[in-house]
């Protein structure tokens, strides 16, 4: 059978949410704590493959978890990977990464981490699909209605660059590029492009697919 982990990145660091302050838990400290923990299974001789999984900011670590640079800093790769409507708006420029199966469940009408940052992405995947739901937004396997939450940090158009050398970076306007290694560096953009402001919505016929879906993922990669 399959056995499941969570790892608490978030109350392990008295947070109980990211959707008011998203620098609070980022998703490189989340990669961290994937990886160490990976880590520790894999030392448990009762477990064989290892998968990881992820909903918004941890589908976002569930993604670029595959990305090879941080493989080779972190660990071994994870045997496949299941983001849930990740945020991937990161663009390195080495485009190397695992050949572990990524499978990629996105709503069409997602206004929070949006769907085409994700087709944007999957020319540089070497095994990854993506599966998108008609109509379904954020939090589409959830139960709740549709509601705006007004402090969460939407993303539009823009992407940010990590370069080989591992520095981040972002155009603003007129082609001017920025850093956004530091935290600080971060808020100030927040501030500046006021991208406040972000929908969630369950959908019963995109929760009812992809908790199937992502079952049978799992099974047929890891079991």
């Amino acid at each position: 059978g399959l056995a499941v982990c969570k790892v608490n990145s978030f109350t392990s660091r008295s947070i109980d949410s990211t959707v008011d302050d998203q620098l609070s838990v980022t998703h490189s400290m989340m990669l961290v704590d994937a990886f160490r923990t990976r880590s520790v299974l894999e030392q448990d001789s009762r477990i064989g493959k290892i998968g990881i999984a992820g909903w918004s900011l941890g589908g976002t670590v569930a993604l670029y978890s595959a990305w090879s640079p941080i493989i080779e800093i972190l660990g071994a790769p994870f045997d496949a990977h299941l983001p849930f409507y990740p945020a991937a708006h990161i663009r390195p420029d080495i485009q190397n990464w695992s050949d572990s199966p990524i499978l990629i469940l996105h709503g069409d009408a997602d206004d929070w981490t949006p769907l085409h940052l994700v087709e944007g992405l999957m020319f540089q995947l070497p095994n990854a699909t993506l599966h998108a739901y008609p109509g379904a937004h954020h939090s589409f396997d959830s139960e709740k209605e549709f509601t705006l939450l007004p402090k969460a940090v939407r993303l539009r158009k823009r992407t940010a660059r990590i370069d080989k050398n591992g520095y981040m970076s972002g155009k603003l306007f007129l082609g001017i590029r920025l850093p956004l290694n530091e935290r600080w560096q971060r808020r100030w953009i927040i501030r500046i492009l006021r991208n406040r402001g972000a929908h969630v919505e369950g959908n019963p016929t995109a929760r009812a697919d992809s908790l199937v879906r992502a079952r049978e993922f799992f099974m047929e990669q890891l079991y």
